[in-house]
């Protein structure tokens, strides 16, 4: 068969074996063997998700803020925007979902972890880092982790090589401690101390790692989670001044200086990837981990030092603040690029953040874990008219589920009194406005099963609780 004839995928591969075995026969046989294992590299691609701390949809430049984001703009435009991106409403929640592919009321997580007795994700789970690590990935985190508060339970128990930052929700972005004064920052399992902004640090240790901690021969998987924009907000004035004039509100100009300081170490982590030439083959997703609080009353944390926020975050036009189910606390702003393989675009399907454990895997070829029920959505970023599957969303006070065109929500109630449904299209109406359960018992009757039915599926001591 003459070489003109094979597929073109295989034609590459057998021109670089034939240029590499010429290669290896010239230089050492160690240095011929990195060169081998970068190659290997380059077919699967380096993974890097970027996670804002409840950034809203209305908090990003490119859905209309006046908060300026160009590194975050730059993405979007160059990317593709999943317009329909949900998460769970608060933290840790969309952090196991997106560690096992599965909702994180499966396994009892349905609001922020607080107790640092808990080892939030069982041992008999696959992560998303564990998984990749058998396809040759070297794995890191940086920043959040919020899925277990001691080092014991931390990022490097569940399949994270390297890890740094902090354990808890939030933190004073300066002392680096959890609003009760206990102790969060640590490295690979050991508590440090360090002066500096918890923006800069996280940002400069990642670039480090990047150009001097990682084995170059494998590929990476790389979670930066910043504390940005989530209070205390704690900015330097360089980060305040361009809102002097455009936003009147104190407490909403702290926040924009969050967000523009996150989005500039956003812009360093860019330059650093091209510096080092791993742009071309690192598929980089961003996204907010759930949509953004209304205020913040810092009487009772951190010792009152800090001032309470009145005004954070905006969800506009979509409904409702982190904790909820309502789109303003699950619909985040989202992004998905990898220069040269994505045609810049909008993408309107419904896709969640399961989704993305089962995709990663696949774009790795690494197998995708049994209990995972997210789906390898590549093909539905690169064809919008691709059919979405049901998303199932539970909160602590509200569980939803969503199938396209329509989303059933039923809120809880302390004591017996019955649970209240709602019913939207959120297509046509994605501000929620119009409750039209009343009008559709037919399509209101099938996703109360559905949803019953996904509830079933959850942690049975969670909904023990509920009754």
């Amino acid at each position: 068969m003459k070489l003109t004839s094979i597929h073109p995928l295989k034609t590459f591969f057998l021109r670089t074996s034939k240029h590499l075995f010429l290669i290896c026969l010239v230089i050492p046989l160690g240095v011929c063997s990195q060169i081998v294992n970068k190659k290997t590299a380059e077919k699967k691609p380096n993974i890097l998700v970027i996670i804002a701390d409840d950034a809203g949809w209305n908090d990003v430049n490119y859905n209309g803020s006046e908060i300026q984001t160009p590194n975050i703009n730059s993405l979007a435009k160059k990317g593709i925007q999943l317009n329909r991106f949900y998460t769970s409403p608060t933290c840790s929640p969309s952090r196991a979902s997106l560690l096992t592919g599965m909702p994180s009321s499966r396994i009892g997580i349905v609001a922020p972890i607080s107790d640092k007795s808990k080892l939030s994700l069982p041992d008999s789970i696959t992560t998303l880092p564990q998984a990749l690590k058998k396809k040759n990935y070297e794995t890191a985190l940086f920043g959040k982790w919020h899925l277990g508060l001691n080092t014991a339970s931390g990022p490097n128990v569940f399949g994270f090589d390297y890890s740094y930052g902090f354990l808890h929700g939030q933190i004073d972005q300066y002392t680096h401690k959890y609003k009760n004064g206990d102790a969060s920052w640590y490295r690979n399992g050991t508590f440090i101390t360090e002066e500096g902004h918890t923006t800069d640090l996280v940002t400069k240790e990642m670039i480090d790692w990047l150009a001097n901690k990682r084995d170059s021969s494998k590929n990476f998987y790389i979670q930066l989670a910043y504390s940005a924009p989530h209070f205390p907000l704690q900015e330097e004035e360089k980060w305040k001044k361009p809102y002097l004039k455009t936003i009147k509100n104190s407490s909403r100009r702290d926040y924009a200086a969050a967000m523009t300081h996150m989005d500039y170490s956003i812009g360093l982590v860019m330059k650093a990837l091209k510096k080092l030439n791993l742009e071309d083959n690192t598929l980089i997703v961003f996204l907010s981990d759930n949509g953004a609080m209304e205020n913040w009353n810092s009487k009772n944390e951190y010792g009152g030092v800090h001032e309470s926020n009145p005004v954070l975050g905006t969800n506009f036009p979509l409904r409702d603040w982190k904790t909820s189910n309502y789109e303003g606390a699950i619909r985040v702003p989202a992004i998905v690029y990898w220069k040269n393989h994505l045609t810049p675009k909008k993408n309107n399907n419904y896709i969640a953040i399961t989704d993305l454990m089962p995709t990663f895997l696949t774009l790795s070829g690494a197998e995708i874990p049994k209990g995972v029920e997210g789906e390898n959505i590549w093909q539905t970023i690169f064809n919008s008219k691709t059919t979405t599957h049901d998303i199932y969303i539970r909160g602590h006070i509200q569980e939803s589920l969503i199938r396209k065109p329509w989303k059933i929500i039923r809120s809880r109630h302390a004591d017996d009194s019955p649970a209240l449904f709602e019913l939207y299209n959120v297509e046509k109406d994605p501000e929620e406005k119009q409750n039209v359960i009343l009008y559709n018992a037919t399509i209101a009757a099938q996703m109360k099963t559905a949803l019953e039915q996904q509830f079933l599926k959850d942690d049975k001591k969670v909904n023990a609780d509920l009754k």
